[in-house]
């Protein structure tokens, strides 16, 4: 328990915390963009492919 309060009041810890939300956040965002450019991306191939044939 002396260690959870420890945590809870340490700066350093804070620092970590906040750190780990941006990553968080940062990554949602890299995670969406990705599908979306991903699924744009498989309609334009499939439309280059259907287009050759």
């Amino acid at each position: 328990m002396t260690k959870l309060r420890k945590l809870w009041t340490e700066q350093r810890g804070q620092d970590i915390a906040e750190y780990a939300v941006m990553l968080a956040v940062i990554l949602v965002i890299v995670v969406g963009a990705i599908r979306l450019v991903g699924s744009n991306a498989n309609n334009v191939f499939s439309a280059a492919a259907s287009s050759i044939q």
